[in-house]
């Protein structure tokens, strides 16, 4: 489970909304097919939730952060993973032994 401040939460939201918009879906506009961006970031009013991310006031700061997170359980896995990958996000206990971003400290043992 992530646990996000309310400036991780705004990269999240940003990187959320530019994934979303890249979406596109074939519409018939006077007889003639278009392609038009997705307009899922608005449903799920993430215009509103980064507003209030982005707020001077601490308490539409804190209402913000409270409306991401309810919304982040409902996106798909795929989704979560495509933003997480965005913005830089990682499990370290998911790491390879050789990756840099690893602290992990060699096991201790017998020399067996």
């Amino acid at each position: 489970m992530e646990n996000f401040t309310v400036e991780t939460a705004l990269e999240a939201a940003a990187e959320l909304q530019k994934i979303l918009a890249a979406r596109t879906h074939r519409r018939k506009v006077m007889g003639q097919e278009v392609e038009v961006p997705g307009q899922l970031g608005e449903a799920l009013k993430l215009p509103t939730i980064t507003r209030r991310l982005n707020s001077k006031q601490q308490r539409q700061r804190e209402l913000g952060l409270e409306a991401f997170e309810a919304l982040w359980p409902t996106l798909s896995g795929h989704t979560r993973q495509q933003v997480l990958d965005a913005i830089g996000w990682y499990d370290p206990d998911e790491l390879d032994w050789e990756d840099k971003r690893s602290n992990r400290r060699p096991v201790v043992g017998s020399d067996d």
